[in-house]
Protein backbone atom coordinates (compact mmCIF):
# COMPACT_ATOMS: atom_id res chain seq x y z
CA UNK A 1 0.00 0.00 0.00
CA UNK A 2 1.28 3.46 -0.79
CA UNK A 3 2.75 5.44 2.06
CA UNK A 4 0.82 8.61 1.20
CA UNK A 5 -2.45 6.69 1.49
CA UNK A 6 -1.58 5.53 5.02
CA UNK A 7 -0.58 9.07 6.05
CA UNK A 8 -3.81 10.40 4.54
CA UNK A 9 -5.88 7.92 6.54
CA UNK A 10 -4.00 8.83 9.73
CA UNK A 11 -4.48 12.57 9.22
CA UNK A 12 -8.13 12.08 8.25
CA UNK A 13 -8.94 9.98 11.30
CA UNK A 14 -7.12 12.44 13.59
CA UNK A 15 -9.14 15.27 12.06
CA UNK A 16 -12.40 13.41 12.63
CA UNK A 17 -11.39 12.75 16.24
CA UNK A 18 -10.76 16.46 16.79
CA UNK A 19 -14.14 17.32 15.25
CA UNK A 20 -15.90 14.81 17.53
CA UNK A 21 -14.13 16.16 20.60
CA UNK A 22 -15.01 19.75 19.76
CA UNK A 23 -18.67 18.97 19.05
CA UNK A 24 -19.34 16.86 22.13
CA UNK A 25 -18.40 18.33 25.51
CA UNK A 26 -18.82 15.00 27.30
CA UNK A 27 -16.35 13.34 24.93
CA UNK A 28 -13.87 16.14 25.58
CA UNK A 29 -14.18 15.58 29.35
CA UNK A 30 -13.74 11.83 28.87
CA UNK A 31 -10.59 12.42 26.82
CA UNK A 32 -9.22 14.71 29.53
CA UNK A 33 -9.90 12.16 32.28
CA UNK A 34 -8.26 9.38 30.26
CA UNK A 35 -5.24 11.58 29.61
CA UNK A 36 -4.90 12.28 33.33
CA UNK A 37 -5.04 8.54 34.06
CA UNK A 38 -2.26 7.92 31.56
CA UNK A 39 -0.12 10.64 33.13
CA UNK A 40 -0.74 9.16 36.59
CA UNK A 41 0.24 5.71 35.31
CA UNK A 42 3.47 7.03 33.79
CA UNK A 43 4.39 8.82 37.03
CA UNK A 44 3.59 5.70 39.08
CA UNK A 45 5.75 3.48 36.87
CA UNK A 46 8.53 6.07 36.97
CA UNK A 47 8.43 6.09 40.77
CA UNK A 48 8.63 2.30 40.86
CA UNK A 49 11.65 2.41 38.55
CA UNK A 50 13.17 5.16 40.69
CA UNK A 51 13.16 2.73 43.64
CA UNK A 52 14.94 0.01 41.62
CA UNK A 53 18.28 0.32 43.50
CA UNK A 54 16.46 -0.52 46.74
CA UNK A 55 13.92 -3.09 45.55
CA UNK A 56 15.83 -4.68 42.62
CA UNK A 57 12.54 -4.72 40.72
CA UNK A 58 12.02 -2.90 37.45
CA UNK A 59 8.99 -2.53 35.17
CA UNK A 60 9.57 -1.10 31.70
CA UNK A 61 8.18 2.33 30.97
CA UNK A 62 6.57 1.87 27.55
CA UNK A 63 3.20 2.37 25.89
CA UNK A 64 1.87 -1.08 26.80
CA UNK A 65 2.65 -0.87 30.52
CA UNK A 66 1.39 2.71 30.74
CA UNK A 67 -1.80 1.67 28.93
CA UNK A 68 -2.41 -1.30 31.22
CA UNK A 69 -1.86 0.73 34.38
CA UNK A 70 -3.82 3.67 32.94
CA UNK A 71 -6.87 1.57 32.12
CA UNK A 72 -6.82 -0.87 35.05
CA UNK A 73 -5.22 1.32 37.70
CA UNK A 74 -3.53 -0.23 40.74
CA UNK A 75 -4.87 -3.74 39.96
CA UNK A 76 -3.20 -3.43 36.56
CA UNK A 77 0.06 -2.52 38.28
CA UNK A 78 -0.34 -5.56 40.54
CA UNK A 79 -1.03 -7.76 37.51
CA UNK A 80 2.09 -6.51 35.72
CA UNK A 81 4.14 -7.06 38.86
CA UNK A 82 2.81 -10.60 39.31
CA UNK A 83 3.39 -11.37 35.63
CA UNK A 84 6.96 -10.11 35.78
CA UNK A 85 7.72 -12.11 38.94
CA UNK A 86 6.06 -15.23 37.50
CA UNK A 87 7.95 -15.06 34.19
CA UNK A 88 11.32 -14.40 35.86
CA UNK A 89 11.02 -17.18 38.33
Amino acid sequence: MKLYLLWGMLIGSAGLLVVMLLRNRQAFQWFGMFSMQLVFAAVLLYLINLLTPYTHFELPLNAVTIGVVGVLGVPGLAALTALKLWVIG
